[in-house]
């Protein structure tokens, strides 16, 4: 079956959104087959053309429930679901769903506390800093609060993504054939990570010219590890998934 990814979160604006297209983009950039799927019903749904991955439209609970099945029953694929703000039982749902729950927090007091509570809320979801300062002061400050008020779940809180505009590129509609490098390796970190704490083999692919909706490793011209090969050539994207994005 696909492993899940879920980002989730009770407080809203914590970079949900954005941070589970960030994760889609860099799976993809490694290789993989990824859906991103949106629950969050304040956003619009995102064409799939010049992606690496598949964005899909479950703001419908019987499409999430169709999706849900769809990706239990299919091998190779990565599902990383979008969940939206104050949606507790939504989350708790999705939770008991994931392989992996991540719980996005920005540089705020009301972000720790809120991502405090959802630590201890779900025991096996990971706190990730997102979006978090470049200024070597503002971080060292945002670095301090953190220690500050979350040192008993150190172990639970995932290296800090830094802070880049160009994070919104993901979230239009109409994705520019070219990424910056800087968004492109800040996402492949982010996978890398995902995929450690999955126990999930990947192959760096670092070319950052390559244009967003090209499959990598055909255009830079080498053939991909024998593991990545065969899961290049399995299966096409499952019905629903199709219909989907």
């Amino acid at each position: 079956m696909a492993q899940i990814v879920c980002v989730l979160g009770n407080k809203g604006g914590t970079g949900k959104t954005t941070l589970s297209h960030m994760i889609a983009h860099g799976m993809g950039l490694l290789g993989k087959r990824v859906v991103c799927v949106l629950t969050d019903i304040e956003r619009e749904r995102l064409s799939k053309e010049g992606r690496k991955y598949l964005p899909f439209d479950a703001r419908e609970p019987e499409v999430l429930g169709q999706v849900i099945t769809t990706l239990n029953h299919v091998d190779e694929w990565f599902g990383v679901i979008d969940g939206g703000g104050n949606r507790s039982d939504m989350d708790s749902h999705l939770a008991s769903l994931a392989d992996l729950v991540i719980l996005p927090f920005r540089d705020s007091h009301e972000d720790i506390r809120t991502v405090l509570r959802d630590l201890e809320w779900l025991p096996r979801a990971w706190a990730l800093p997102f979006q978090w300062p470049t200024n070597a002061w503002s971080r060292d400050a945002a670095n301090k609060s953190v220690e500050m008020f979350m040192g008993h779940y150190q172990d639970r809180i995932l290296d800090p993504i830094p802070a880049l505009s160009s994070t919104k590129l993901l979230l239009q509609d109409d994705v520019p054939a070219r990424l910056p490098a800087a968004l492109n390796s800040a996402c492949r970190i982010l996978a890398m990570q995902v995929f450690e704490l999955l126990g999930v083999d990947f192959e760096s692919l670092p070319d950052d010219s390559v244009p967003a909706g090209t499959a990598t490793s055909a255009v830079q011209g080498k053939p991909a590890s024998s593991k990545a090969a065969a899961k290049k050539t399995s299966k096409p994207a499952p019905q629903i998934i199709r219909s989907g994005a």
